[in-house]
């Protein structure tokens, strides 16, 4: 399997599963949660969230972002030379601990650059949805991505390097 796509290989239209899901553990929350200093207690306290419209420890919505977008990375963006833009961020279910998330990727819209001929900005709509398939979360993002003859991150062909590709 290869590592992210360059230009040439994204087509308008087309839609990407990504591959595999992720399952959510109150470790993956909690961790997120104190990592990103989000001390709300419908997230982290289960006593607390027990007494709320849902009756359980509710993910929070940057974590289930954070993992859908890096599911796409093999797929869209591991050539990358930058993510330019998000946009439009739904969530859209409630995501809760040992839900798993199921993501696709539909391309938008592509054009070269008009600066730089070696890349191009790729737009595309991520969708994730739950292991019930209800959507969860959708957003839009655009993706500088470089055209083949540039290479990876249009750094150019490795050469000369013993194992190089």
């Amino acid at each position: 399997m290869t590592f992210g796509r360059y230009y040439e290989e994204f087509e308008v239209g087309q839609t990407i599963q990504h591959w595999p899901g992720r399952t959510i553990t109150e470790s993956d929350n909690m961790l997120f949660n104190m990592l990103t200093m989000n001390h709300h207690p419908l997230h982290i306290d289960a006593e607390f969230a027990a007494r709320t419209q849902h009756g359980q420890i509710l993910v929070v919505g940057t974590l289930i972002f954070s993992l859908v977008a890096g599911m796409t990375v093999p797929d869209i963006s591991g050539h990358a030379i930058a993510n330019l833009e998000y946009s439009e961020v739904r969530h859209l279910n409630p995501t809760f601990i040992g839900d798993t998330l199921y993501a696709s990727t539909t391309i938008l819209d592509k054009r070269e650059s008009r600066s730089k001929p070696d890349r191009g900005i790729v737009s595309v709509e991520t969708v994730a949805v739950n292991q019930r398939r209800e959507r969860v979360l959708s957003f839009k993002r655009a993706v500088l991505i470089p055209k083949r003859e540039a290479g990876p991150c249009g750094a150019g062909p490795i050469s000369n390097v013993e194992g190089a590709p």
